[in-house]
């Protein structure tokens, strides 16, 4: 008979965490995770609450400045947060919010109609992440000031000096807590892309950015709103028309749309509610793209473009090339997780549908011209639908590891049969691929070689890009289609590594790459399987002693090392192919050594725009980017 464990389990196994702790303790579950993203998110946090001053009609000031330490200063000229005493905890209200979860006042919409800071515990989990920390509220003439120590505060509230009467705001600095952080350097550009964001969806507010640490400065200031972030996200295509805007109040929630169609094939909309970017969108989203296909519809057979007898254009069709910006403020939004990364409220999908509807068809009846433009535009991706679809049908499978009957007779499989187990290689060139055949472990590595460069998809309708050879064969060889219709669910390695040769034609043949997989399967990488091998740059022997060295650094740094000896040999790689099997497989494919790096997207829009711009028809923006980072290239082939 088995003997019960006796093992003690009391209430005095029932571990409480006091104040702050459970933060640190399981910071991902508060600020998403603890990598580079997770470090930006504790300062939007406190950007957050000085644009919820803003939204609310008391700021149109503010500031950031990352500094020379590593930390990082936001200050605005809102109201200031309270410093008397909180009637439930007895100590000021400042001390309250910076070490209570849940503490604000943010929650019965007297003080802040909307918000985007509305689980309260923006600041508090700021502090409690964070080795030192301090606050400055300027109110009642004067200037109250408390510092913390990871979350604890290191005395009370004081007074430490006056300022001008009338003069108000809340002023915090923080520095990211090094046991916390592995990484504790933010980033000018994913401050400034964030920072400009805001200032767009927040008309009339100053944004002033300061890096100490180079010296650089950007402001921003938008009278246009979301209509000159619909300019923005056309910038280097070509508009058919003037932004369409339109703003209307319903029960308590305002609803902003701004829409520009382009003459891209790709669609650009970005939905936000309170200001905060709901990156996988949510009711607002689903409305105004129900509301859009159901206008066109209705105009194009009004005015007789669609006939009677054509099936009615879909969602896809009336979304190639439009770049919208859909912004709500309401005043309680329910967000899925702290991160707030997709709305939930149900009734927002009909007032946001209602209000498309309305001001949408006023606009279109209104404006003739452009009107009959974007509705032609539409019926063209309707054509090129149904071209892409009959080509879809060629390459498509039906998804069984077991099937490879329609797989690309150019892939070399592996025998694994477990997606999350398998990996394929998408290698430039046959004689890159060769090697990589021979080098690789077959039982988990599958080979794709690649015969030229792919089609630039930027230029191209959906019908052309399945009709692109290339393109067909990696979409069959992942076996989850591509563009609306894609489904994970069916692919069949969870591992795609872009592997290309280290140098110019390498680097476009990997961008043109990264572009299909941006533009018509971004799921894949969104979901982490899109990865980039980092072939070396050198092979450095010394005797029987071989060193590879993956940048120009390690390359010095190794010689450095090596410099007292003799007969040292430097080997440039310009070519995979250069590499014997067994070279490719020690420095590049096996799992031991090899460095990848995943694809991640961190900013949807700015990728968008960064991809048209470089990748587009236009060739004044590309020609501007070049002109204005050209200093910042530190290696080119010639």
């Amino acid at each position: 008979m088995a003997h019960k464990r006796q093992d003690s389990y009391t209430a005095a196994d029932i571990q409480v965490l006091e104040g702050l702790e459970a933060v640190r303790l399981r910071p991902g579950m508060y600020i998403g995770s603890t990598d580079a993203r997770g470090l930006h998110h504790l300062l939007f946090e406190i950007v957050d609450n000085s644009i919820d001053e803003a939204m609310a009609g008391y700021c149109d000031r503010i500031e950031v400045v990352l500094d020379r330490e590593g930390g990082a200063l936001v200050r605005d000229n809102g109201r200031g947060i309270p410093v008397d005493i909180h009637p439930q905890t007895g100590r000021s209200a400042l001390e309250t919010v910076m070490t209570q979860l849940h503490a604000g006042g943010k929650f019965d919409r007297q003080v802040y109609k909307v918000s985007g800071g509305l689980h309260g515990v923006g600041a508090a989990v700021v502090n409690a992440l964070s080795e030192r920390l301090w606050v400055e509220v300027r109110r009642n003439g004067l200037v109250y000031r408390q510092e913390y120590e990871r979350g604890n505060p290191l005395g009370d509230v004081q007074v430490v000096s006056e300022v001008a009467s009338g003069e108000t705001g809340t002023t915090t600095w923080f520095q990211p807590d090094s046991q916390i952080f592995r990484h504790r350097e933010f980033d000018f550009d994913t401050v400034a892309q964030r920072l400009q964001e805001m200032a767009f969806l927040t008309r009339g507010v100053w944004i002033r950015l300061v890096d100490e640490r180079t010296g650089r400065e950007v402001n921003y200031y938008y009278e246009g709103g979301i209509r000159s972030f619909v300019q923005r996200l056309n910038k280097g295509r070509k508009p058919l028309h003037e932004p369409i805007y339109f703003q209307r109040t319903v029960n308590s929630t305002i609803i902003e749309v701004a829409i520009q169609y382009n003459d891209g094939f790709t669609e650009s909309a970005y939905a936000f509610a309170n200001c905060i970017h709901n990156i996988d969108g949510g009711t607002h989203l689903t409305g105004f793209r129900s509301g859009l296909t159901r206008v066109i519809n209705d105009y194009a057979r009004r005015q007789k473009l669609l006939k009677d007898d054509e099936a009615n254009l879909t969602g896809d069709d009336v979304r190639e090339g439009l770049a919208a910006i859909i912004s709500v403020k309401l005043p309680d939004p329910q967000f899925e997780g702290q991160t707030k990364t997709r709305l939930g409220n149900a009734e927002i999908k009909g007032q946001v549908e209602s209000v498309v509807v309305e001001e949408l068809s006023r606009w279109l009846e209104e404006h003739p011209g452009p009107a009959r433009r974007i509705v032609e535009k539409c019926l063209t991706a309707a054509r090129a639908r149904e071209a892409a679809k009959k080509a879809r049908e060629l390459v498509l499978k039906k998804g069984s590891l077991e099937d490879t009957t329609t797989l690309p007779g150019k892939l070399a499989d592996c025998t694994e049969k477990e997606p999350r187990k398998r990996e394929l290689y998408i290698v430039e060139g046959d004689s890159a691929g060769g090697s990589a055949k021979q080098g690789r472990d077959r039982r988990f590595q599958a080979i794709l070689p690649l015969r030229g460069k792919v089609l630039n998809v930027e230029k191209a309708r959906p019908d052309k890009v399945l009709a692109h050879e290339e393109i067909r064969a990696m979409v069959a060889a992942l076996g989850a289609g591509m563009g609306e219709s894609i489904d994970l669910t069916r692919l069949r390695y969870h591992r795609v590594i872009i592997m290309t040769d280290a140098d110019v034609d390498g680097s476009h043949i990997r961008t043109l790459l990264l572009t299909f997989f941006f533009r018509h399967m971004r799921p894949l990488i969104e979901a982490g399987h899109l990865y980039i091998a980092q072939p070396p740059l050198y092979r450095i022997a010394k005797g029987k002693e071989v060193y590879w060295a993956y940048s120009e650094q390690e390359k010095e740094a190794l010689l450095q090392r090596l410099k007292d000896g003799k007969g040292v040999a430097v080997q440039r790689y310009k070519g995979l192919g250069e590499m014997n099997p067994e070279q490719l497989w020690e420095t590049t494919m096996d799992p031991q050594k090899r460095t990848i790096l995943q694809v991640t997207i961190e900013d949807a829009a700015l990728a968008d725009r960064v991809f048209s711009q470089l990748m587009g028809e236009d060739v004044a923006p590309r020609k501007a980017f070049i002109q204005s980072h050209y200093q910042q290239v530190r290696r080119l082939d010639v």
